[in-house]
């Protein structure tokens, strides 16, 4: 599958173009689990800093349950 073969041609850089490549590759992940890339990286970037990292499985796609809204809107 070729997403944006000429936009990304000129990703600025050879560490530009691995920071592009390791963001669609966490997109993409998401895409084929089901869920929206949009809602699953805000939801896991508000949570990573106080999440337990002995259950960082927790925040892999295929493992991925969204907060509960009122645990939202207390990290808001």
């Amino acid at each position: 599958m070729a997403l944006g073969r000429k936009n990304y041609l000129f990703a600025g850089s050879d560490a530009g173009g691995e920071l592009l490549a390791d963001a669609m590759t966490v997109i993409e992940t998401a895409k084929l689990a089901d869920l929206d890339p949009e809602a699953y990286l805000a939801d896991v970037l508000a949570r990573i800093r106080t999440h337990d990292p002995d259950r960082l499985d927790d925040l892999l796609p295929w493992n991925w349950k969204a907060a509960p809204a009122s645990a939202a809107s207390e990290a808001a």
